[in-house]
């Protein structure tokens, strides 16, 4: 197994910024986005690495920013380490597979969520608010929900169930009212119509390979007049991806993500504050694979 990548170190370019899983790098009108194996749970980031994450990471949103680009312009620019400029270059054996170069955009604050079956955080706020024999009709995120819905349901339509872009700590959720407010009316129907068209395609075409996307999160920034997507897209970090053949409504799926270290944290009983606890071999290489099968049923 190869050794995790857990930072870089490029001297020639200042950090633009560094999330939970990505080194930004700023080249002036473009950044260079590299995916480490870095991985976080319960927002925060883990002392031990995932080998090999950020490349499956990166190899994914690249298959689906070209499978979606007749819906959404993205700001990528090229992954091919040969096209980045000559500085870059003598780093190929870090960004090889896991760095993108891409335009640079004004982030939209927004993290735009579409669900597309119940589950989550969505199903627990969702039954907290219902009981046996209330036929109410259920208010979340300013939308209505039918009172008889079951854990793991395929929901009558997409929603988009927005939340804050928190810099640390938790994202809040957001009514559409609230995004109004915040972004302007226009930007932010732009926002909701052009987050589910993505969503819509993707689970279209994963559907056609066995499999679901429950649900998923993009960001949205502006390049010059234009709303394009930036970041990632339709990764195991950022989606929730099911098997149809085992799935079935009423029960918690097993999903083809991380899941498999927050149960082991939970096991473990941490009280999910830094420090971060070490994980075994076991949860690692448990959570690759996890990894290696979303990317295997619908990329390659």
């Amino acid at each position: 197994m190869e050794k995790a990548l857990f930072e870089t170190r490029i001297k020639e370019y200042p950090l633009f910024a560094k999330g939970k899983v990505r080194d930004v790098y700023d080249l002036g009108d473009r950044l260079l986005i590299v995916a480490t194996d870095r991985l976080s749970a319960f927002d925060v980031v883990l002392p031990t690495g995932i080998p090999g994450k950020g490349k499956i990471l990166t190899q994914m949103s690249l298959f689906w920013f070209d499978l979606v680009k007749d819906v959404a312009e993205n700001h990528l620019v090229t992954a091919n380490v040969d096209e980045y400029p000559e500085e870059l270059r003598k780093y190929r054996d870090i960004l090889e597979k896991r760095s993108m170069l891409v335009k640079k955009a004004k982030r939209i604050d927004v993290e735009c969520v579409v669900r597309g079956y119940i589950a989550g955080s969505l199903w627990k706020e969702y039954k907290n608010k219902t009981s046996p024999g209330k036929l109410d009709a259920v208010k979340l995120y300013g939308i209505h929900f039918p009172p008889y819905l079951v854990e793991s349901e395929k929901l009558p339509v997409p929603i988009f169930t927005p939340t804050t872009k928190a810099e640390e700590g938790h994202d809040q959720s957001m009514t559409f009212e609230e995004v109004k407010n915040l972004v302007g009316e226009k930007t932010a129907l732009d926002l909701k119509n052009k987050s589910i068209q993505v969503y819509r395609k993707a689970a279209d075409y994963a559907e056609k390979r066995g499999m679901i996307i429950a649900d998923t999160k993009f960001e949205f920034g502006m390049l010059e007049d234009r709303m394009i997507l930036i970041d990632e897209i339709f990764s195991s970090d950022s989606s929730r991806f099911w098997d149809m053949q085992v799935y079935q409504k009423g029960r918690p799926q097993e999903s083809f993500d991380k899941q498999y270290v927050r149960d082991y944290l939970e096991s473990i009983r941490w009280n999910k504050q830094p420090p971060a606890p070490s994980l075994p071999d076991e949860v690692v290489l448990k959570t690759l694979e996890k990894y290696r099968q979303a990317y295997d049923k619908l990329v390659k």
